[in-house]
């Protein structure tokens, strides 16, 4: 098994307002990640940093939106819990 070097950088494709909440990958290795939050006032955008911080396995506050914050197509920072980054 690898090990993960942190902070990395993941692109993740949004889809607001589905029927139900998840997180997949697809065969092209995008993650993809709906949720029922609708795309105002970043609602979408928190909602998403809650599923990707439970499919990681890693505390929400190591999440970051770096671009996208108005689109479906945004990059997130994982952080290390204990680099201080």
């Amino acid at each position: 098994m690898t090990a993960i070097r942190y902070p990395y950088r993941i692109a993740v494709r949004v889809h607001p307002r589905a029927k139900h909440s998840e997180v997949y990958e697809d065969e092209s290795g995008l993650v993809h990640v709906r949720t029922t939050a609708p795309p105002a006032d970043g609602k979408a955008n928190k909602a998403v940093v809650k599923l990707l911080a439970n499919y990681l396995q890693v505390a929400p506050s190591r999440i970051s939106l770096l671009r996208g914050q108005t689109h479906r197509d945004k990059q997130f920072l994982v952080k290390d819990a204990g680099n201080g980054l």
